[in-house]
């Protein structure tokens, strides 16, 4: 038995990462909506779509992060210098509920139409905290759920016309739930719980739209560093490697990506063995740090 379940999970890890057939050519020419592009991941995202030649609108908290303030990088003149034909930005902070209908117009003005949007930004809690105010788990919510959904839903009709997709950069947290964590984890589980049930609806309704859901590990990004510090010993994934796993998974129109791999592994795992799933995320946890606080 143990024989025939861990081939049946090699055959799907195999399938998953070696069966895709990603044409980078399938990315020139094409019109991006990338969302927090300034650091770690979504900044590596934007410079493989300008390598592979797509137009890009990319968005950050605030303006200078994109454009001119250092040391904070360049990403503008970057994806310029890469060869992207078309890069604009807008400062975009995603906590103001009337920023998601500017965003989405903005892109659709500068690039006639979306063939993607890709939905990266994120508002980190520092964790470890037990005192949870109303206030900022509404901040949170709306950042990390809520913005995501009225982006998609102002994009879908573009989308729809394009035959474009969606792809949704998330956490293992939407997955498996932890300690010390739990407004943000449950952000992350709202995100899954929503784009698994749109994307039924747009089978159910014929229309052709794909939905790529990311579970990546902890991001590459200064503000998520900071959140988890003296939380977890995990290691922040690589940007330019989970990036370029995102553009793949997106570009082949799979449903879900899994970077680090073996975060696939555990995620079907999670019903079936509570108990090392535990033990495994105890190795990821300072837990004396994490009491404490």
């Amino acid at each position: 038995m143990k024989v025939l379940l861990l081939t049946g999970l090699g055959a799907l890890f195999f399938a998953y990462y070696w069966g895709d057939n990603f044409d980078p050519a399938s990315l020139r020419g094409a019109r991006v909506l990338l969302t927090g592009a300034s650091a770690g991941v979504g900044e590596e995202l934007a410079y493989h779509y300008a390598r592979l030649g797509s137009h890009l609108v990319l968005t950050a908290h605030t303006e200078a992060l994109l454009q001119k303030l250092c040391p904070a990088p360049q990403v503008v003149g970057n994806c310029r210098k890469l060869g992207a034909p078309k890069v604009f930005y807008i400062a975009a902070d995603m906590a103001s509920p009337d920023v998601p209908e500017r965003v989405v117009q903005f892109a659709l003005d500068k690039l006639g139409g979306l063939d993607y949007l890709v939905l990266n930004h994120l508002g980190a809690a520092p964790a470890g905290t037990r005192a949870r105010s109303a206030q900022a788990i509404r901040w949170l919510l709306q950042v990390n759920f809520i913005s995501y959904v009225q982006l998609t839903s102002l994009a879908l009709p573009s989308l729809t016309d394009s035959k474009g997709s969606l792809v949704v950069v998330s956490s293992l947290l939407g997955r498996v739930p932890t300690s010390f964590s739990s407004p943000y984890s449950a952000a992350k589980f709202a995100l899954d719980s929503f784009f698994d049930s749109l994307r039924r609806e747009l089978d159910m309704q014929d229309v052709n739209v794909a939905i790529t859901m990311c579970v990546l590990g902890l991001r590459d990004h200064a503000s998520a560093a900071e959140g988890v510090r003296g939380v977890t010993r995990a290691k922040a994934a690589p940007g330019p490697k989970a990036a370029l796993a995102v553009i793949r998974g997106g570009a082949t129109r799979a449903s879900g990506v899994f970077y680090p791999w073996r975060f696939h592994l555990l995620c079907l795992l999670r019903g079936w063995l509570p108990h090392p799933r535990a033990w495994f995320i105890r190795q990821e946890l300072n837990i004396t740090a994490s009491a404490a606080a």
